[in-house]
């Protein structure tokens, strides 16, 4: 890899494109660059698995490259944006790494939205052309339709019935493709609003290429990542790239399913995965799950919504390698690890900031706390914000909201506010509390959920709790519990909540404990406490 890094043009045969796989003096590398250094050092050793099929080095160089000439044949450009609705299939990675390879902003659309909301989308990021995953239902299509956009489907070859493969060959086989830069709009991923319109956020490949190259991960071309978080995740783009950037095989599930992630982790000997806490919940509890070797696994993530202390004891109990809770948000900024094996005392925490990363708290008014404890020797409570090489560029079209989530230093330099409300133990453990806008104010007291929920998870007949806060004509608010029993539990609420109240603070004891057969989560386990809370201040309201 030895080509010089002044390079503009990516030649057209693919040994030659190799060669351009080496880092500007700012240390950027495309990543059209990485796929060809790779097809040329390991041709036929596979790139991506979905499936049975699968995608050899080569042929993902060969194909990326077919679909960024036909974007270009088709007048898509540096800065254009480009959409793509599917679940995962090689002809989703094609397309995506075709996008950016022609400097265009790829934007991966949430399959789980409704076509309403797509629409919405897809006008606000002005797309130039749509792939549509057939997949996704006629009631997709019909929107595609709406919305005026060029759609190409795309599917798995010989399976789709559509016209992509036919498309993608549409590009003159010869033309040169312009190197991808730092500052060029990667993608854009639109944040998971549980109200209005979701917000575009906008990552540059500068970060993204930081982000598939730092280390900590300990992949390598022998690496092979099982993923099943959908394609239009952070969850999952930002493992696939730091596999793709070294030369590892990246393992797809269209869909999550417990039972089939656990014969594909043994067959294929994984040894990466990310994963949110619901999916490692429903494995855990899989009959299948004792008796499948995964031993090969070096290391599993958990990242997307909190992780109780309970489960994360039980993954280290049950599960091989390295346990590695993230924190942190797509919009970038804040981040934080929790390496559970190296730190069993600390696993009710999300863990200490990652190197080359700034975190720390303000308060209601905006001013830095500092480390430690207070007068009183209580530890400061306040908003977690950061700053870190993985930030976002803006919220597209949001200067607004851009404006809002940004906290600037004395000397200037720009944060993110995360909206969290956390605490620094004396270790510098970050543990979460609650969203600023879910903290509970009884009495003029503050009330974290984080604390009651720790309470109420270690009861040994539930499953799944959440904490938040009613109206009350004494108090204002008082919290509320709502609880999921666990499989052949049957739960007495008020002995629950008499269980709960003796072992918390006066300020802090429970109203009432209601048992719901499940909690609302989204595809990737978070929970809504706005949307929890709505139906009782609904009532109190109209009362």
């Amino acid at each position: 890899m030895t080509t010089p890094a002044t390079a503009t043009a990516i030649p057209a045969a693919t040994a030659a494109t190799a060669a351009t796989a080496v880092p500007d003096e700012s240390g950027f590398i495309p990543f059209l660059c990485m796929i060809a250094a790779h097809a040329q050092s390991n041709p036929q050793g596979i790139a991506f698995r979905v499936d049975k099929r699968t995608l050899d080095w080569r042929t993902l160089h060969e194909r990326v490259a077919q679909v960024a000439r036909a974007l270009a044949a088709g007048g898509v450009g540096k800065g254009d944006k480009v959409a793509v609705l599917g679940f995962p299939s090689l002809a989703y990675v094609e397309c995506l790494f075709g996008i950016v390879a022609t400097r265009a902003c790829v934007v991966p659309l949430p399959v789980s939205a409704s076509a309403e909301t797509l629409q919405a989308m897809l006008a606000d990021c002005e797309a130039r052309l749509l792939f549509l995953d057939p997949a996704c239902g006629e009631a997709m299509a019909q929107m595609a339709a709406r919305s005026s956009v060029r759609v190409v489907r795309f599917g798995e070859d010989g399976e789709d019935g559509g016209d992509y493969t036919a498309w993608r060959a549409s590009g003159a086989s010869g033309a040169p493709l312009l190197v991808a830069q730092p500052g060029d709009a990667f993608n854009i991923i639109y944040s998971s609003g549980t109200t209005g319109m979701p917000k575009g956020i906008v990552h540059l490949h500068g970060m993204r290429q930081r982000q598939a190259q730092r280390n900590g991960f300990g992949f390598s071309m022998h690496s092979r990542t099982l993923l099943s978080t959908p394609m239009y995740s952070n969850t999952t783009i930002t493992p696939m790239i730091g596999t793709l950037a070294n030369g590892g095989e990246c393992i797809l599930m269209r869909k999550f399913d417990a039972g089939r992630y656990l014969g594909l982790a043994a067959a294929l000997r994984a040894t990466h995965t990310m994963l949110v806490p619901v999916q490692y919940k429903r494995l855990l509890a899989h009959p299948d799950f004792d008796g499948s070797d995964l031993s090969a696994f070096e290391l599993s993530q958990s990242t997307g919504a909190p992780m109780d202390a309970a489960m994360k004891r039980e993954i280290l109990a049950r599960w091989p390698g390295r346990f590695l809770e993230v924190y942190g948000m797509t919009e970038g900024g804040v981040s934080c690890f929790l390496d559970a094996r190296a730190h069993p005392g600390k696993l009710g925490t999300v863990g200490t900031p990652v190197h080359g990363t700034e975190v720390f708290l303000i308060d209601e008014a905006g001013n830095k706390l500092p480390p430690g404890v207070d007068a009183e020797g209580r530890e400061r409570i306040g908003e977690v914000v950061g700053r870190s090489p993985f930030m976002m560029a803006g919220y597209h079209k949001r200067p607004d909201a851009t404006a809002e989530i940004r906290w600037y230093d004395e000397q200037g330099r720009m944060h993110h506010r995360t909206g969290d409300i956390g605490r620094f133990d004396e270790d510098g453990f970050l543990t979460l509390l609650d969203r600023s806008k879910d903290v509970i104010i009884s009495g003029g007291n503050n009330i974290y959920a984080a604390d009651i929920e720790a309470v109420l998870s270690r009861h040994a007949d539930v499953q799944d709790c959440a904490v938040i806060g009613v109206p009350s004509a004494e108090w204002g608010e008082s919290p509320l519990a709502l609880v999921v029993a666990r499989p052949g539990a049957r739960i007495d609420a008020v002995a629950l909540r008499d269980w709960v109240n003796a072992q918390v603070g006066k300020t802090q004891r429970l109203l009432a404990v209601e048992v719901r057969d499940e909690l609302p989560r989204s595809h990737l386990g978070k929970l809504s406490k706005k949307e929890l809370r709505a139906p009782y201040w609904q009532k109190a309201g109209a009362a």
